[in-house]
C-alpha cells in the first residue's frame, strides 16, 4: 500500500492539472469566439455574431458577457412593429438570454436595461416600466431609465386626450383646456398622476445629465398634456408657457452640443 499511494496521488495530481489546463484552454477558446462575435457585430453581421456568441456560451456558460452579447445580437435583429414569426422569435430569444443572465446576476444593469428596451419596442409599457424602475434601483445614474419612463407617461396619456377632445368636437389645434368640465375631470383623474410621475422622472434624468435634450423635449410634451386638464384658461396658459420654455431649452442645448461637437472635430477646445 505504501508503494501505491504516491502513484495514486501523482495520478490524481496529473488529472487535476490536465483538467485545469483543459479548462484554461476552453476559456481561451470561448474568449476567442467572443472577440470574433464582437467583430461580426460591429460589422452589422448580426446572424454571424449570434453563432460566435452561442459557441462562446457553450464553451463557457459562466461567461455572462457572452450571454449579454448573444441577447444583444438577437435584439439587433428584432424589428419593432413587425409581426412575422421570425421577428417575434428574435425578441423571444433575446429576452431568454437576458433573463438567463439575471438568474445568476439578479442586479445586472445591462440585462435589465435591455429587457426594458425590448419591452418598450414591443409597446408592452407595463413590462417596460417594471424593468426601468428596477434599473433605477440598481443603477440610479442611468438617465435613459428616467427618460423612458417619461416617454411611457406621454404614450399613455396623449391618445386618451386626443380622443376626449374629438368626443366633444375639439380639434387638436384648438386652444385648451378641454372645454367639457365633466370630460376634463374624468380625464384629469386618470391622466394627471401619470403626467406628474412622468415629469418627475424626466426632471430626475436632467439631474443626471443637465444637457439631456431628449428629456427636455418630452417635458415640453407632458406640460402640454397637463395644460389641457387645467380648470382655467390662465392655468392652461401657464403650462403652455412652461412647455414653450422647454422647447427653447431643447433647441439651445442642441445648438450648444452641435457647436461643441464641431469644435472637437477641428481639434479645438472652448
Amino acid at each position: 500500500m505504501k508503494k501505491t499511494r504516491p502513484s495514486i496521488l501523482l495520478a490524481l495530481l496529473m488529472v487535476a492539472a490536465l483538467m485545469v489546463a483543459l479548462s484554461g484552454c476552453t476559456k481561451l477558446k470561448a474568449r476567442d469566439q467572443i472577440n470574433k462575435g464582437v467583430r461580426a457585430y460591429s460589422a452589422s453581421e448580426y446572424a454571424e455574431a449570434v453563432e460566435y456568441f452561442k459557441s462562446a456560451v457553450e464553451l463557457d456558460p459562466s461567461l455572462t458577457v457572452a450571454r449579454l452579447y448573444l441577447g444583444t445580437s438577437y435584439l439587433s435583429q428584432y424589428i419593432p412593429g413587425a409581426e412575422s414569426e421570425e421577428n417575434l422569435r428574435m425578441a423571444d430569444l433575446a429576452e431568454s438570454e437576458f433573463l438567463k443572465v439575471l438568474e445568476t446576476e439578479p442586479d445586472n444593469s445591462s440585462a435589465i436595461h435591455s429587457l426594458g428596451s425590448l419591452s418598450f419596442q414591443m409597446k408592452n409599457y407595463d413590462e417596460s416600466e417594471k424593468w426601468f424602475r428596477r434599473l433605477i434601483e440598481v443603477a440610479p445614474e442611468t438617465k435613459e431609465a428616467y427618460y423612458t419612463l417619461g416617454v411611457i407617461a406621454w404614450q399613455r396619456t396623449f391618445q386618451p386626450r386626443m380622443e376626449a377632445r374629438a368626443e366633444i368636437g375639439m380639434m387638436p389645434e384648438d386652444p385648451g383646456p378641454i372645454k367639457d368640465a365633466e370630460v376634463r375631470e374624468a380625464l384629469r383623474e386618470k391622466n394627471l398622476p401619470i403626467i406628474e410621475s412622468g415629469i418627475d422622472m424626466l426632471e430626475k434624468g436632467l439631474q443626471v445629465d443637465p444637457e439631456y435634450d431628449d428629456a427636455m423635449a418630452y417635458l415640453n410634451l407632458l406640460y402640454r398634456e397637463r395644460a389641457d386638464l387645467e380648470d382655467t384658461p390662465e392655468a392652461y396658459e401657464r403650462d403652455i408657457s412652461e412647455a414653450e420654455n422647454w422647447v427653447d431649452k431643447t433647441l439651445a442645448t442642441k445648438k450648444i452640443k452641435a457647436a461643441r461637437s464641431q469644435q472637437a472635430s477641428f481639434g479645438m477646445t472652448e
